[in-house]
């Protein structure tokens, strides 16, 4: 019964996504019949082979040119989605303004298609950039004067996939150097797919210079294929995996914890000791040293403000990645970017420097974050 209302569910949406579209650019317009016809079965194409090569792509055969091609027809079909309903308030201004058909429907299809177009171009330019650096201070009363200015340079959901990104994750790498943090920190889901597959584009974080350390936590994604893999690699590339468990920083007599727990979803896994343990990864912790805490969901912020934890840094949401997904991803989590406060604990959310699935962002950017921290 439940794999019934799945599909059910897909149906649904493919004949949402596909259908709302297809009304505004095809059938409302009253084109020419041959128009007509030509514009429905490319529709419907694109609208019966899509799941299939979602299946293919990112089911367990992981096909990596289907799921290319998936992730474009995903991302393109969304940003038609949204202008087509959009723009029906276009049809009525139109309307009142007194433009008759079949001008009025001919007007919105082509705004339609000129705004998706625009923000395709502009979102594929965003999400393949190196991502800028956005600074932000962050003051933390606990930490002492040798801490004082404390660098942190944060990147998140870099989801290294079907599109080899090698050449990107190295000027990555050299743009955290360039900033020459003290710390770095990868807030999770680093990729998509088995070490085998990924790691030619992983390997170069191998690289990224931080003299106090280079920190990671697992993400959701890391639960879909190979989560223990990935930390064990992660770990041979000289990086501090912080798998429920905390490090100790100290400098000129000031100390500050690093911790890091796991994503929600490792409890469902099935892999022995994974999980998100507070607990764990802060037990023997003295209550005077300031912690920050690596927590890949901004929404385990309700555990980390019962410890009184002073900073969490998350990632996951994409701040949206693609608009208007923000509103469903707010349905979800507490925040979408940027330095909120939670009780006594701060939480910094990145919208993360790569991309999920479609190569596009439009309004939300990617990031690299450099936290300067501050003592009171």
């Amino acid at each position: 019964m439940v794999g019934v209302r799945r599909a059910a569910f897909v149906v649904a949406a493919v004949l949402l996504l596909f259908g709302e579209p297809w009304s505004v650019l095809v059938l409302l317009p009253d084109w020419p019949v041959a128009a007509t016809a030509v514009g429905t079965v490319v529709f419907a194409v694109a609208a019966l082979s899509f799941p299939v090569l979602m299946v293919l792509g990112h089911g367990p055969k992981q096909n990596d040119a289907a799921a290319r091609v998936a992730d474009v027809l995903l991302g393109t079909v969304w940003v038609l989605f949204a202008w087509s309903v959009l723009t029906h308030l276009l049809r009525l201004v139109l309307l009142v303004s007194g433009v008759d058909d079949p001008a009025r429907p001919r007007i919105a299809a082509a705004v339609t298609l000129a705004v998706a177009a625009v923000l395709l171009v502009t979102g594929n330019r965003i999400a393949m950039r190196v991502p800028p650096v956005k600074a932000v201070d962050v003051v933390l009363p606990k930490l002492g004067p040798g801490l004082d200015g404390l660098r942190v340079a944060v990147i998140t959901d870099t989801h290294y996939g079907p599109l080899d990104r090698t050449r990107w994750s190295e000027r990555l790498v050299a743009e955290l150097n360039r900033l020459q943090p003290d710390v770095v920190c990868h807030a999770g889901d680093l990729a998509d797919g088995s070490v085998a597959k990924r790691r030619k584009q992983v390997d170069p974080l191998g690289g990224v210079q931080a003299p106090l350390g280079r920190f990671y936590i697992t993400g959701n994604h890391e639960y879909f294929g190979e989560a223990q893999a990935w930390l064990d690699h992660m770990a041979s590339l000289g990086w501090d995996t912080l798998h429920n468990r905390s490090t100790l920083l100290e400098r000129d007599g000031a100390r500050l914890l690093f911790a890091g727990i796991d994503d929600p979803t490792g409890a469902a896994s099935g892999l022995a000791g994974h999980g998100p343990d507070l607990a764990a990864a802060l037990d023997g912790s003295d209550p005077d040293v300031p912690v920050v805490l690596l927590a890949h969901q901004p929404k385990q912020v309700a555990q980390a403000r019962e410890e009184n934890v002073d900073l969490q840094i998350s990632g996951h949401t994409h701040g949206g990645q693609i608009w208007p997904f923000h509103l469903l991803v707010r349905l979800d989590q507490p925040t979408l970017s940027g330095l909120t406060r939670h009780g006594p604990t701060q939480l910094y959310n990145s919208r993360g420097s790569g991309f999920w699935g479609p190569p596009f962002r439009v309004f939300a950017p990617n990031e690299i974050a450099l936290l300067t921290l501050h003592s009171a």
